[in-house]
């Protein structure tokens, strides 16, 4: 049975989206920080600008529309298949990673011992996980899944090209490169699996439940292995 407010939502989202070339913003954004001198590049606030643009635009974005809720994949009705299929893909893709860091990556010549000097490191198990690493999990897939890939497909552009989009965009966040160096690389592999996710259940909570659960197996593994 369909509820008057569900279908005040559907309808709601028919509506024609307003603002949807917002999106542009972080992605030039990124690009004119790759394009600039590699001095400002260590600038650690200077390596938040694409997501400060991202949020902004968000914002903007919420102010111009009505049903940014449905929009975005967050209607509570979605949280059961969210959970569902998030742990299940989590769990996978914390599994393979975790391997790929722990084996591919020294029998390729790198290292991953320099984790252990990262910002997130420094942080208290019990604050990381589940709570910090939860928030890091809502913010990015807000930005990157739910905002970021929504407006690409908004705007027409093809399903594979948006995701593809979005996945590159997440793999080549300044900060995430600066952090993780060689292993954000990785990144390109979760964003592609995380946006085919959303696209195909558009449902936001899929990919922030699979984003926090895969993290929470890495660090908890990598956490051991470093101690």
């Amino acid at each position: 049975m369909i509820r008057p407010e569900d279908t005040r939502a559907i309808h709601s989202t028919q509506v024609p989206e307003r603002g949807a070339s917002l999106v542009l913003l972080p992605i030039a954004a990124t690009i004119l920080f790759y394009c600039s001198p590699a001095s400002l590049q260590q600038y650690r606030p200077y390596q938040f600008l694409p997501q400060f643009c991202a949020y902004a635009a968000l914002l903007v974005w919420t102010a111009l529309n009505t049903a940014c809720i449905q929009r975005l994949g967050l209607h509570f009705t979605l949280i059961p298949q969210g959970l569902r299929w998030g742990l299940i893909t989590g769990l996978f893709l914390g599994a393979i990673n975790a391997w790929v860091i722990l084996y591919l990556v020294p029998y390729g010549g790198g290292d991953y011992k320099f984790l252990a000097d990262t910002p997130h490191a420094r942080i208290p198990m019990g604050l990381m996980v589940p709570w910090f690493i939860g928030f890091i999990a809502v913010m990015v897939e807000l930005n990157f899944r739910g905002f970021l890939l929504g407006r690409l497909l908004a705007l027409r552009i093809s399903r594979s090209t948006a995701i593809g989009t979005s996945a590159l965009l997440f793999a080549f966040d300044p900060f995430l490169v600066a952090t993780f160096h060689q292993l954000h690389w990785i990144a390109v592999w979760d964003g592609l699996v995380w946006g085919m996710l959303w696209v195909t259940f558009r449902n936001l909570y899929v990919t922030i439940v699979a984003h926090a659960v895969e993290v929470i197996v890495l660090y908890v593994v990598m956490r051991i292995m470093l101690a």
